[in-house]
């Protein structure tokens, strides 16, 4: 289990801070303020944004090292840390005094929506008038920025391309301008505060969008050469795999001292518990090495220049493939631990529901099989979400 659960990067402090303060997660249903000074004073934020703009610049391994093990203390706050850290890489495609304006100061904090949901036009005084509505803007609620993905139209709302002949971007907007709609009554990862947001002609300054998907970053680093999708992805499996481990370390401790009603043994002496723990941790440890091992092949390549399809393939098969058994062991886990797992009192109901959530995101859910498997069998396959 030492190769699984040994040691932390989570700092001391924030580790401490997350000490039994899940239930108060969920109820408040965001991130409390103490957690979210916390994760600023981590780094996490600053990982991933160049050095240029005072960013840290952090090899991904590391960071996804990080976001893993914060996920380990609560999956929420994993999950705020990591949408922060990946949204900040959209730093290296802003012009440098957009990006000095939005990453310069050292406690911001980026997240919002990426996804094309908004529409933006030529404001009259100048930079886009946004119109949209985006869902699951985790963290939004301690953002400075928030992000959303528009296509461009022109005043009349056709399709027309915008400043430069941008078709698409990703707009930084202040959270002021948005109206946030409170949608996030959901079943898992509660705290994350993943909450809907809307822009009402919200006027974006000249300069604050990045296009990540079909153009060139304004700087030429191994983070802007990583693919972005395949960013996301790593982010959210990071999560998962986090959420997974506490689900170990909380049903060893369980197995340990508990004996099922009308048995005369522990759980632990169980035969069945014995096969079906080393297969979680057999599945975890490989997802996981599958994982690292494609993370530092893209990164070792993106070092060097850009990433073959084959290889953005398999990063994207990876993280799926780490989600998926993450859940898998999460759930023989849950159910081995009988009828205790499901009050409110015991982690594991928690955890359980996090994880299913986590699935479900667009990044890593199964849909991402038929994309990765199309590829290996030769087919003809848009590969534009690699």
């Amino acid at each position: 289990m030492k190769t699984l659960l040994e040691g932390t990067r989570a700092p001391a402090s924030l580790v401490a801070a997350l000490d039994g303060r899940g239930g108060e997660i969920e109820k408040l249903r965001r991130l409390p303020d103490d957690i979210v000074a916390e994760l600023l004073g981590s780094g996490i934020f600053r990982a991933c944004v160049p050095a240029v703009y005072g960013g840290d610049e952090t090899p991904l391994i590391e960071t996804l090292a990080l976001v893993e093990d914060i996920a380990f203390y609560d999956g929420s706050t994993g999950w705020c840390a990591g949408i922060g850290a990946t949204t900040s890489t959209l730093s290296a495609w802003l012009q440098p005094d957009a990006a000095a304006l939005v990453y310069g100061d050292a406690n911001v904090i980026t997240g919002g929506h990426a996804a094309m949901l908004g529409t933006a036009a030529p404001a009259p005084a100048g930079g886009l008038l946004v119109n949209g509505a985006w869902q699951w803007g985790s963290g939004t609620q301690h953002c400075s920025w928030v992000v959303g993905g528009c296509r461009m139209t022109n005043s009349e709302g056709k399709a027309a391309p915008g400043p430069g002949g941008l078709e698409q971007a990703v707009v930084f907007m202040r959270p002021p301008q948005l109206e946030f709609i409170d949608t996030w009554h959901v079943s898992g990862l509660k705290g994350t505060g993943s909450v809907d947001f809307k822009a009402d002609d919200v006027v974006v300054e000249a300069g604050l969008w990045a296009d990540p998907f079909t153009r060139p970053p304004v700087l030429d680093l191994p983070l802007s050469r990583f693919p972005f999708f395949g960013l996301l992805a790593c982010g959210v499996t990071c999560v998962s795999l986090g959420i997974a481990r506490r689900a170990l370390a909380e049903f060893l401790e369980l197995a340990a001292s508990k004996v099922p009603f009308q048995a005369a043994r522990t759980l632990a002496e169980r035969p069945t518990v014995q096969a079906g723990v080393a297969r979680a941790e057999a599945d975890l440890l490989s997802a996981r090495a599958l994982l690292r091992e494609s993370v530092e092949a893209a990164w070792a390549s993106a070092e060097q220049g850009s990433l073959p399809d084959e290889q953005r393939r398999v990063l994207r098969l990876a993280a799926t493939n780490a989600t998926l058994s993450s859940v898998r062991a999460v759930d023989f886990l849950y159910t081995a631990a009988g009828g205790s797992a499901v009050y409110e009192s015991s982690p594991m109901q928690r955890l359980f529901r996090d994880i299913h959530v986590a699935t479900q995101h667009a990044m890593v859910n199964e849909r991402t099989l038929e994309l990765t498997g199309r590829m290996a069998l030769g087919l003809p396959t848009d590969t534009t979400t690699l």
